[in-house]
């Protein structure tokens, strides 16, 4: 390989590493200020790059660690949480949090809309008649608060969770006017 090659790979190597290194430690405590993400993400190529070129110039030396059981485990190791960290059971994927918050909010949706208009009044801290009240100003007519927002819904021939929105929209406020606020 060629000495120019051989003068400036490592010490590229180090920088990117550095910068990776710091704004990666930043991002881990939650420290994201200025342009610490996006400089993390971006010269992280940097990085790759920097590496690679490591690795070509110094090809012949890194060759000789194949025949080390040491290194091999080491570079083992290495290959194995890479590897691990790609499986979707790992790892929360692309936009974890918010993928969970949503699950759970669609979980809470759907139990909601299978219970009674009697039990969401409890949840929402007002009375069934109230939300019949609300409900009819929507358009949505209720002919027992025994019946679950599902069924309200069909009778109607609308969503169910069209007939919770509805039922919701003005409750959640109407249940904080005495400032109760568990």
């Amino acid at each position: 390989m060629s000495t120019t090659l051989k003068s400036f790979a490592t010490p590229l190597a180090v920088g990117a590493f550095t910068i990776s290194a710091v704004t990666g430690l930043l991002i881990f405590f939650d420290v994201e200020i200025g342009m610490v993400e996006p400089v993390h993400k971006w010269l992280s190529w940097l990085l790759v790059t920097a590496v690679l070129l490591h690795v070509m110039s110094n090809w012949k030396q890194l060759s000789g660690y194949f025949s080390k059981k040491p290194a091999l485990a080491i570079i083992g190791a290495a290959l194995i949480v890479t590897v691990a960290s790609l499986l979707p059971m790992f790892g929360e994927g692309e936009e974890g949090e918010e993928r969970e918050g949503k699950k759970a909010g669609g979980t809470a949706v759907r139990l909601l809309e299978s219970s009674s208009l009697e039990t969401l009044a409890l949840v929402v801290k007002t009375t069934p008649q109230q939300l019949v009240e609300q409900l009819g100003k929507s358009g949505v007519v209720v002919k027992d608060p025994s019946l679950t927002i599902q069924e309200i819904a069909r009778q109607n021939g609308k969503e169910g969770k069209a007939v919770l929105g509805a039922a919701l929209a003005e409750s959640g406020a109407a249940g904080q006017k005495d400032g109760d606020r568990d």
